[in-house]
């Protein structure tokens, strides 16, 4: 089966009549606009937008995934550093917590050994308890608060009551009432005191 092919000569020929058609009438409007006063718009030549090749965009896709992993590992440091600060506080409150718990067994020793009568044979034993306990919270870093003669600290001592006493000026801490304990940031209890007035 053969396909039909067009003359060519009338192919050419009816291409140059659209031609001339188009011609014409991009040359009447011209002088229709050129009429009407209006400058005919500069033809804008739409230059196509290069596309990138693959190895650039490679290159700039590894720079934002790399940015990523970074902020990613600074916000995960960030954690890591807040979440440790926060188990120590939390350490922290507990062994004060700890501590608080005991100081009452040390004041009730304390007091045993001051009236237990000489001779007692638990006395001993009293004192060891006492020196184990005590040697317990030196090592955690807390100290005895013994303000007698000092000038009264609200922030470190809690007056119970007043007295006048002669010779001694006012706020100075008379009598000590119970020992105060301080660990290495805080007053863990403050001590009791007996304040002039």
């Amino acid at each position: 089966m053969e396909r039909h092919r067009p003359d060519e000569a009338a192919v050419r020929d009816a291409l140059k009549e659209e031609t001339a058609e188009v011609e014409e009438a991009s040359a009447e409007d011209a002088v229709t606009d050129e009429d009407a006063g209006e400058q005919p718009e500069p033809a804008t030549d739409a230059e196509p937008v290069p596309e990138e090749d693959e190895l650039a965009v490679a290159q700039r896709e590894r720079a934002e995934y790399l940015d990523l992993a970074k902020r990613t590992q600074a916000d995960f440091e960030n954690y890591r550093k807040r979440a440790a600060k926060d188990m120590a506080a939390a350490g922290a409150r507990a062994r004060v917590g700890l501590i608080r718990e005991l100081l009452p067994t040390v004041d009730n020793l304390e007091r045993a050994l001051a009236t237990a009568p000489e001779g007692d044979p638990l006395l001993d034993g009293v004192k060891l308890v006492l020196m184990d306990l005590q040697g317990l919270l030196a090592r955690a870093g807390v100290e005895t608060i013994e303000p007698q003669g000092e000038t009264f600290d609200p922030n470190v001592h809690e007056a119970l009551t007043t007295r006048q006493e002669e010779g001694v000026e006012a706020g100075v801490v008379l009598d000590v009432v119970e020992k105060g304990y301080r660990g290495s940031d805080q007053v863990i209890r403050p001590a009791r005191v007996v304040v002039a007035a």
